[in-house]
């Protein structure tokens, strides 16, 4: 009798559903570089007396290192596997924090962003497409895993994390969580494997059809790379604002020290706010990828983009309100997380998946782009006065991104599998 292999054989973390799982947990401890910068915007100005959009500029770069590099770290990982780029970010994170803590000037700052955008690049980016290689069948629910770690990591984390500041100053707090984060990535890193071209294992849908494989110089060739990276843009802008200017907004708007009782819970509006926002930040991510395998990812798109230009305009007409501005920011990071499954998703779908980790780091390059709406964000708010000239910009720019997303793109993605599918048939 034929012996059956044993999982022991195997080892079970190179099973894939355990490799999703240690990538997840690498996103976790990556969050708070992101979604935790908004704890130290005002602390970092009332300690240093640096303008708000000199300190914004630090989160500018950022993210514009993080995904103008991605497409070359995307390279390192469908060459080399996900380990030593994974864990080179775990390294990355650590001293970007570090240096956080020790930063005198904005220059300091400033350099220590561009780390933090190396950190974030090799974490996010690389397990972003691995997963998308581990899960050709599952593209939306790999892409929502990965994404949900990365929103629910902040949401764990935000309390401690604001008390730390609080209680110990902004610069401990960079210290701490930086050494921590850090020294968990590499772990985690350290036990991630290059997976299989899993082409057979593709669903067939009618709804999600799977395009030629491509290489990023063909891929930047094809309309349809450069209007859904147009749509990133425009749904990108809102968002982005929002998690690096929210402690910010709630200042202006009086609501910074300001406590508000939440299912029995007593606390800070912005903290609390924070919580909520990542939570629902996170958990919108596998579940709007797993609904998108089955309706579509255009049909996605103008669900949630919709939405989230309702959920913008609310903030902007009921934001002063503290529960005015709980519920809304909560509905504007609900409806606004799934970009980070949705586009990596379609960009498997549309050039396939040998090149997933590059083509997808290009294509993540508009979020990077999108950033430089932070600071421009506070310029407007200073110019006019008001945070509506912003909310109001961005609430138009998610309802059009939806729009464009599945009245434009859906046809040109159809005109380009026409094409291919035609130039195969030539061929045979």
């Amino acid at each position: 009798m034929t012996p059956q292999p044993a999982i022991s054989t195997f080892r079970f973390w190179r099973h894939r559903w355990t490799q999703l799982t240690l990538a997840s947990l690498a996103t976790v401890m990556l969050a708070n570089l992101q979604y935790g910068w908004t704890l130290f915007v005002n602390p970092m100005h009332d300690a240093n007396n640096w303008s708000r959009t000199g300190i914004q500029v630090a989160f500018t770069i950022l993210i514009f290192v993080n995904t103008w590099l991605a497409p070359f770290e995307g390279w390192l990982v469908d060459r080399y596997g996900p380990r030593p780029v994974v864990v080179a970010g775990g390294f990355f994170a650590a001293l970007s924090w570090t240096m956080n803590s020790h930063a005198r000037s904005l220059e300091a700052l400033y350099g220590a962003a561009i780390i933090g955008g190396l950190a974030l690049g090799c974490v996010f980016g690389t397990c972003m497409g691995t997963s998308l290689k581990w899960f050709p069948d599952k593209r939306g629910l790999a892409a929502g895993m990965i994404a949900a770690g990365y929103g629910l990591g902040a949401a764990i984390t935000s309390a401690p994390l604001s008390t730390m500041i609080r209680v110990s100053g902004y610069r401990h707090a960079f210290l701490f969580f930086g050494l921590l984060q850090g020294m968990a990535i590499v772990i985690l890193g350290a036990f991630l494997i290059k997976p299989p071209l899993r082409t057979e294992a593709i669903a067939k849908r009618t709804h999600i059809y799977h395009g030629v494989e491509l290489r990023p110089a063909q891929t930047i060739r094809t309309g349809v790379f450069w209007l859904t990276y147009a749509v990133y843009l425009l749904i990108a802008f809102g968002g982005m604002v929002i998690t690096a200017q929210l402690g910010p907004i709630a200042r202006d708007f009086g609501l910074e020290k300001q406590a508000v009782t939440l299912f029995g819970i007593t606390a800070p509006v912005l903290t609390l706010a924070i919580s909520i926002d990542n939570f629902a930040n996170g958990i919108t991510r596998p579940i709007a990828g797993l609904l998108s395998d089955f309706i579509g990812r255009e049909n996605m798109m103008l669900l949630m983009f919709s939405l989230e230009a309702v959920a913008l305009l609310g903030m902007a007409l009921a934001g002063r309100n503290p529960y005015g501005f709980l519920g809304f920011a909560a509905l504007t990071f609900l409806f606004w997380g799934e970009i980070f499954v949705i586009f990596p998703a379609i960009c498997g779908d549309s050039f396939g998946m040998e090149n997933a980790a590059a083509n997808n780091g290009l294509l993540y390059t508009a979020k990077g782009a999108s950033a430089l709406a932070v600071p421009l964000a506070s310029m407007l708010v200073t110019a006019t006065g008001t945070w509506n000239s912003v909310l109001l910009t961005a609430s138009f720019c998610s309802l059009l991104a939806g729009v464009v997303a599945k009245f434009v793109l859906v046809p040109m993605r159809k005109r380009m599998r026409d094409r291919a599918l035609n130039t195969q048939v030539t061929a045979a």
